[in-house]
């Protein structure tokens, strides 16, 4: 099973859902056992994270802490979506904006900030999605959260006497929502904002050069990397020999080594058995790769 066992980074392309994509790699892997990490809407394109067999419990624990996206904002107008796929609210001309005036409501928007999801997100709410909530016609509040934007900066600029678009690129902390950000920038200048188009460059250590597109995984249904190389790609890793491999595959505890947080046990040659963290006297698994059951 774990010859069979892996992540696929996927470069989704726009107007299919991230359920979708899992479908479709379910066919080409001739597995029901495929998962994915942060979804992405149907117009968003770029970087998801999906496990197969194995993989798909290893996701679980895979903390992807930071995101790199690019997008286009469109300042004067607002959706009931955030984005280019919702009805129009309001439109409100935005060509006399200066480029200063819109650089100083970025820098408000960059750092710790709190942040109101868009009320058609994939958060759960009772057990349900937000966007789901929305469509079935009830009213949805989110409260505000702490997110951390590393970094808003626009790469160019096109202006009509109506819209200003901007071309941004945003690296971010998991959980921050860009349209969102396109939402507020929008507001704070008294124009109304939304996004027009989003592309997920990153997810942590995955990128845009481990993607591969789903035609190219139809053809040769191959991992971006085994379960092997996704665990010491993910964690900081711990060598053990092969009695404590043993150990560790069992579940059983070692004796502890001094490590502060998660890492991934990692025999000689190569070979990942779990993930470890130190509890109280214990080196215990969060999460064993290979189980001595398989």
């Amino acid at each position: 099973m774990l010859a069979n066992s892996g992540l696929v980074i996927v470069d989704k392309p726009a107007g299919m859902s991230s359920h979708d994509v899992v479908a479709k790699l379910r066919r080409a892997f001739h597995t029901r056992k495929v998962g994915h990490a942060g979804t992405l809407d149907p117009m968003a394109t770029g970087v998801l994270v999906v496990g197969i067999e194995r993989g798909t419990k290893f996701l679980a624990h895979l903390i992807a802490e930071t995101k790199t996206y690019q997008a286009t904002i469109r300042l004067g107008a607002s959706t009931t979506t955030d984005d280019a796929e919702g009805e129009t609210l309001q439109v409100t001309a935005a060509g006399h904006l200066a480029d200063e005036d819109i650089d100083a409501e970025i820098t408000k928007l960059t750092g710790e900030i709190m942040q109101k999801p868009s009320s058609v997100s994939a958060i759960k709410i009772n057990g349900k999605r937000a966007h789901e909530l929305v469509r079935a016609g009830e009213t949805v509040d989110i409260p505000a959260r702490p997110v951390t934007v590393h970094r808003f900066d626009v790469l160019a600029r096109r202006r009509t006497p109506e819209f200003i678009d901007l071309d941004v690129e945003v690296f971010c902390s998991s959980g921050t929502y860009i349209r969102s950000l396109a939402r507020d920038l929008g507001a704070s200048l008294g124009v109304g904002g939304h996004l027009t188009a989003l592309r997920r460059t990153t997810v942590g250590p995955f990128t845009l050069e481990h993607a591969r597109t789903l035609e190219e995984l139809n053809t040769n249904p191959t991992f971006s990397l085994t379960l092997d190389q996704a665990l010491a790609a993910s964690f900081p890793t711990l060598n053990v020999n092969d009695e404590d491999a043993a150990a560790l595959a069992m579940g059983k505890w070692l004796e502890p080594r001094g490590l502060k947080g998660v890492h991934a046990a990692v025999t000689a040659d190569g070979t990942a058995v779990a993930l470890v963290k130190e509890k109280g006297k214990r080196l215990a698994t969060v999460f064993v790769a290979r189980p001595s059951t398989l």
